[in-house]
């Protein structure tokens, strides 16, 4: 009996998809809303800094297209950061909630490049293989953290071949910067599905807690450090 009830219960819980599209209570969602406003904000920026970048180069314009690309280059490490620390506010916080949002694994069909396909392919794997929901929250986080951390150590390692004019490959590497880019975008897509869903979990009184957390990140340069540092380590340990 109790285990029907238990199983009934489970049935109730609302989807990723219901969570999405619901609207959350005024305070929570001017939270959500400044956030993603930031967040998107710093990634047009960084798309249009990769954009002239591209466009420099296809003019022949080496120099320029070299400085943009490090303007690109910084960019992208510095939203990476804040998207990192973010998501590790919600995994600290979120182990003082009780009834965390269900999440579905990232999607291989949803990135073009190896390093965040195998990050999708792993995160299902886990997925299927841990069955308490609160666990596969947690595993999610971590692997966007991470996947967020190795694309911008890659694109990092790409942009200064590329600004320093030492690129073995000047295409590749330009097709290799747009691939990175997509798949961060997948991934900052993402993190904003994983953060409303959150937002609409987390009971009001623990709101204010959070948003201290969030406007309390560390710096973006030390967060980016931080993100090579990981990087390297799985290097090491693949």
């Amino acid at each position: 009996m109790f285990g029907r009830l238990k199983r009934d219960a489970s049935s109730k819980r609302r989807s990723v998809s219901e969570d999405w599209i619901a609207t959350l209570p005024r305070e929570k969602l001017q939270v959500f809303q400044a956030v993603v406003r930031e967040w998107e904000s710093a990634h047009a920026m960084m798309s249009v800094a990769l954009d002239e970048a591209l466009s420099f180069r296809a003019r022949g314009e080496l120099v320029c297209a070299r400085e943009q690309v490090s303007v690109a280059a910084e960019l992208f490490a510095r939203l990476a950061a804040t998207l990192v620390a973010a998501c590790d506010s919600v995994s600290d916080s979120g182990r003082h909630v009780s009834d965390l949002p269900l999440v579905e694994p990232l999607n291989t069909d949803c990135f073009r490049g190896e390093i965040a396909q195998n990050a999708a392919h792993w995160n299902l794997l886990l997925h299927t293989v841990l069955f308490a929901d609160r666990s596969r929250f947690f595993q999610k986080l971590r692997i966007l953290s991470d996947t967020v951390g190795r694309l911008v150590h890659e694109f990092d390692n790409i942009a200064e071949d590329l600004s320093q004019g030492v690129s073995i490959h000047p295409s590749d590497s330009r097709k290799a910067l747009a691939c990175l880019h997509f798949d961060f975008n997948t991934c900052l897509c993402e993190s904003e599905i994983v953060l409303k869903a959150f937002l609409r979990s987390l009971p009001s009184e623990q709101l204010a807690v959070f948003c201290g957390e969030l406007g309390s990140l560390p710096a973006a340069e030390r967060v980016r450090q931080q993100l090579r540092a990981r990087a390297r380590s799985f290097r090491v340990s693949a």
